[in-house]
Parts: C-alpha cells; sequence; structure tokens
C-alpha cells in the first residue's frame, strides 16, 4: 500500500492506492499537513512506502522519520520517467508537470497527448505518440486572475469565482466573471485546437482543482480526471520500482 502526496502551491493532496486503486483521499492545509500525514499512517497502517512529489515548501527531509521502517521515495529530476524531454531547460521543468506526463505515458500508450492542469496556474504538456515530450505552456489560473485584478488596480473587487451568466457582462462584477471564466475557457480551447490541427490520434487530459468546473464549459472532448496527478504520482513510483 502506498501514500501518494502531492505538495502544491496552497494546498497538500494526500491519496492512499493498493496497486493501482485509489482507496482514500484527502486535501489538506500546509498547517496540519505532519498531523494529517501521521493519522493517515496510523488509520492505513498497510502503508509501507511514501512517494512525494512537491513544487511547494515542504522537501524529502521534512517526511523522514514520520514511522519507523517506512521508505520515502521523493520524485525529482533524477527518478526515472518513460519519456524522451526534449525541453530546453530540463532542470526547470516543473515536478508536477513530469509526473503528469509521465502518466499520460503510462495510461495511454501510443497517443499523442496533452495534459492540462487547472491548478494555481494552469499548464500545458505535450507528449506524442512516441514518448518524447516537447513542453508546453504556463499561465495564471482562474483565482490568479481573480486575485490580480484585485490587486493590480484600484477599485476592481476581489470576487468568488461564478459562472458568468452571459457573455457581455452587464455589471463590473459580471464583467469580471466574464473575463475571467469565458478567457480561460476560450485560452484552453484554443491551445486544444492549436495542436488538434498538427496532431491526430490524440487524447487531452484535463486535471487539477478547477478540472470539473472547467470541463462543463468547454469545447472540446476531453478526459477530465481531477485525480490524474495524483494517480501519475503511484504509477510513476511502480516504474522507479521496476
Amino acid at each position: 500500500m502506498l501514500l501518494a502526496i502531492d505538495v502544491g502551491n496552497t494546498q497538500i493532496k494526500l491519496a492512499v492506492f493498493e496497486q493501482n486503486t485509489l482507496i482514500n483521499k484527502k486535501i489538506i492545509p500546509y498547517s496540519d499537513w505532519k498531523k494529517e500525514v501521521e493519522n493517515t499512517l496510523i488509520f492505513f497502517s498497510e502503508i509501507k512506502n511514501i512517494a512525494i512529489a512537491s513544487v511547494g515548501k515542504l522537501q524529502k527531509s521534512d517526511f523522514l522519520g514520520l514511522k519507523e521502517g517506512m521508505e520515502v521515495s521523493f520524485i525529482s529530476h533524477e527518478s526515472k520517467f518513460p519519456f524522451q524531454n526534449q525541453y530546453t531547460t530540463p532542470n526547470t521543468l516543473g515536478i508536477d508537470r513530469m509526473v503528469l506526463t509521465s502518466g499520460a505515458v503510462l495510461q495511454f500508450p501510443n497517443k499523442n497527448r496533452l495534459v492540462i492542469d487547472a491548478g494555481t496556474c494552469i499548464t500545458y504538456d505535450f507528449v506524442d505518440e512516441n514518448n518524447v515530450y516537447h513542453g508546453g505552456a504556463i499561465s495564471p489560473g482562474i483565482r490568479l486572475r481573480y486575485a490580480s485584478l484585485n490587486n493590480f488596480t484600484a477599485n476592481l473587487p476581489l470576487l468568488a469565482i461564478d459562472q458568468p451568466k452571459n457573455s457581455i457582462g452587464n455589471s463590473t462584477e459580471q464583467s469580471i466573471h466574464s473575463g475571467v471564466i469565458n478567457g480561460i475557457t476560450f485560452e484552453i480551447d484554443g491551445f486544444i485546437s492549436s495542436i488538434l490541427n498538427k496532431n491526430d490520434n490524440f487524447i487531452i487530459i484535463l486535471t487539477g482543482g478547477d478540472a470539473e468546473f472547467l470541463a462543463e464549459r468547454l469545447k472540446n472532448t476531453i478526459f477530465a480526471n481531477s485525480n490524474f496527478l495524483l494517480e501519475s504520482l503511484n504509477q510513476t513510483f511502480q516504474y522507479n520500482q521496476q
């Protein structure tokens, strides 16, 4: 049994796996991470391994000594991945993006794959049917866009995420919702269309905390799975154990 830990920019996700079956999942704040991990290890006493992917503040040393005899695997640039990396600055490629690409290759063999992770940032990662990773794009996520409008203007309010009633907002609040939500969906659909025009035999994977919210608004056919990074982390761990 494996405990997979995704350390993100704003929160931490825990998932317990038995082989490829997701047994339990929780999302926790940074302030409670150690207590929550320890409680999970107590409740699921069969856990023998921890696999961690971190783009946040926690490192491997933070997880050592949580349980006697526990194996801690910290996925890094030195880990094995099932793809050829053609990124020109490979050491700056986020581990989360590498794990997502790994999962796409392992779950969907012999296809062109575009992985879109809609979290704090929206990342796009393209790996072709020959398992060659080409790169992608990074843009602000939903909450960053709302926050930036508030932080960098004098009078625009900070709003919670909401569906715009129309494309043409008839108030400042509706204009903000339209600009943020429609702007992101147009961006994602446009990015997908530009890739599809050049490639066939394709699968588009949408994941991240905002995946379900965005999936309903996108025109293109996608495979939406908010747990894809955790599943990919589990599979990357298994790949490194082989």
